[in-house]
């Protein structure tokens, strides 16, 4: 069974890390997790030249803190009956290492955060600080975007999320292997349909029928018997190259959550920035779920 206890949610107070709160209290109420809320205050060192006036920029900073903790304390006093423990922080340095740092301290289970645009990581706020907390990460990290088709309601203080579809992407390996335990999980907290996808990127053009034969069945071992009883499971087998199938499935569906597996961190840059992993996250069109072995 899948223990969710721990939630870290950075937030910018930009529209992309609200969608990120709606999905991180949405995630802590249904398994009774703490959410923990962490707004960073970066160095003014990039936006004061070096010749200004050091007390000048300490009043800045401390103006820029006091802010942060007060939209914190006003952000979770308009959820304080949601029935889920709700931790504040504002700490002062550089973002990715500041949000690795409380992850890490806190013991957090997972990282819930919002990223720019539908253009893939840009270099502006949360969109670079995402891509640098994915790379070294230890816990699984929810990357939410603002979808195409929007099923979230932030009026709504029971569940602003409503999770309808789920996909989840398999390539039968041991790191896919763990993301279907996330992704049962997530279904059966939603009673959310889920579909389970693998992609035959080479298949022998003899044996084709046979290898979707196969790839059926394995999937179909996948989900346990006893799922069916709480959400509908589909399997699908598609033919190309995997992140482009992925997303294929994921805009016929209208997904709402897609699911993948990816390695650890030491080999993070070879499977996953510039993999089928980070094509979705930077491509697609709804939140991902990055879960490292």
């Amino acid at each position: 069974m899948l223990r969710i206890e721990k939630i870290l949610c950075p937030v910018d107070f930009s529209e992309y890390s609200a969608k990120a709160f709606d999905y991180a209290r949405s995630l802590a109420q249904h398994y009774g997790a703490a959410l923990l809320l962490q707004h960073v205050v970066q160095p003014l060192t990039s936006t004061y030249p070096y010749y200004a006036f050091p007390e000048a920029i300490n009043e800045v900073f401390w103006q820029l803190e006091t802010s942060a903790e007060q939209k914190l304390s006003e952000l979770t006093a308009r959820f304080a009956e949601g029935g889920f423990e709700i931790k504040r922080f504002v700490h002062k340095g550089t973002a990715p290492e500041c949000i690795l740092g409380l992850a890490e301290s806190e013991g957090a289970d997972l990282i819930v955060m919002g990223t720019h645009g539908r253009h893939g990581f840009d270099h502006f706020a949360m969109g670079s600080v995402t891509e640098k907390v994915l790379r070294k990460a230890r816990c699984p990290v929810l990357v939410v975007r603002r979808p195409t088709h929007d099923f979230v309601n932030p009026a709504d203080t029971d569940d602003p999320v409503r999770l309808k579809k789920i996909l989840y992407c398999t390539d039968f390996s041991e790191y896919s292997d763990r993301a279907l335990t996330y992704a049962l999980s997530l279904a059966m907290e939603y009673n959310a349909e889920l579909t389970l996808l693998h992609v035959l990127e080479d298949p022998p053009v003899d044996g084709l029928q046979d290898a979707i034969a196969k790839s059926t069945r394995r999937l179909e071992e996948l989900a346990p018997s006893e799922a069916s009883d709480w959400c509908k499971v589909l399997t699908v087998v598609r033919i190309g190259k995997p992140y482009q199938q992925v997303l294929q499935v994921e805009l016929e569906n209208e997904t709402d959550l897609v699911v993948m597996g990816v390695r650890g961190r030491n080999a993070v840059d070879l499977v996953l920035f510039g993999s089928t992993a980070h094509r979705v996250i930077q491509l697609g069109s709804s939140p991902v779920l990055a879960v490292h072995i």
